[in-house]
């Protein structure tokens, strides 16, 4: 009888210690070095308004922990209120998912600094912007020289500035369409094709959505690319 009251009570210790947290439970911490008065927001947007989840007041500590339940993996936002006014460099963009998220920055340097672990479909996400970053730092550089004032192109050469910076533009097209494609397990494949090239041709965004895993295609961007297509299909 003893036995079974102590197996009773061990029961009741683990599922206690369970209620802390499930499966769809995200749990983002880190610290903001050199962070000493401002509130911390975390912030995500559920259909087309950007709602805040939750916030810290840091008053001499940087540390912080956010805690929330989500459905899917989906993009959150790590926002800073400083009070100095200023409003650059204040909102760290992530992919969330269950489990622990680590997020380390600076105060004075908030989203290019931040070093972000844990997520996996932010990883892919990285993997994603490194590459991208090549196409749009190159196609500022035709932009630049197009702008140029002290050494104004003539035609010709505006001309060819502008066939080099729509062959850069059709190329980051390509890789990010192929890169969906060839990320067809992970969330970010129709996350891409929804806000990088929802105005690519129909069939290539269909093969995107057709190839995605239905644990991908039945989570927030799977259907949100799902209803877009079907939106272009009735204006056809």
């Amino acid at each position: 009888m003893k036995n079974l009251q102590f197996l009773f009570v061990i029961l009741l210790i683990l599922a206690s210690c369970g209620n802390d947290g499930n499966e769809n439970t995200m749990i983002v911490t880190g610290n903001v070095k050199g962070l000493k008065k401002g509130t911390l927001y975390l912030q995500h947007i559920p259909d087309s308004t950007l709602v805040t989840l939750d916030s810290l007041v840091v008053d001499g500590d940087g540390s912080f922990s956010f805690k929330t339940d989500i459905e899917s993996p989906e993009i959150f936002y790590l926002y800073l209120n400083k009070k100095d006014n200023n409003d650059i460099n204040d909102r760290i963009t992530f992919f969330g998912e269950p489990g622990q998220i680590i997020i380390n920055t600076s105060w004075n340097t908030f989203d290019t600094n931040a070093k972000i672990k844990g997520s996996q479909t932010h990883e892919t996400l990285e993997e994603y912007q490194k590459v991208m970053s090549r196409f749009n730092s190159k196609n500022l550089e035709f932009m630049q020289l197009a702008a140029n004032t002290e050494k104004p192109l003539d035609s010709l050469q505006m001309d060819s500035v502008q066939r080099l910076s729509d062959k850069n533009i059709q190329r980051g097209y390509a890789f990010a369409l192929n890169f969906a494609l060839n990320n067809k397990n992970s969330h970010v494949a129709p996350y891409i094709a929804i806000t990088e090239v929802a105005d690519a041709n129909i069939k290539y965004l269909d093969s995107i959505y057709g190839s995605l895993i239905p644990e991908v295609a039945n989570a927030k961007y799977g259907v949100a690319l799902r209803n877009h297509l079907e939106n272009l299909k009735k204006e056809k």
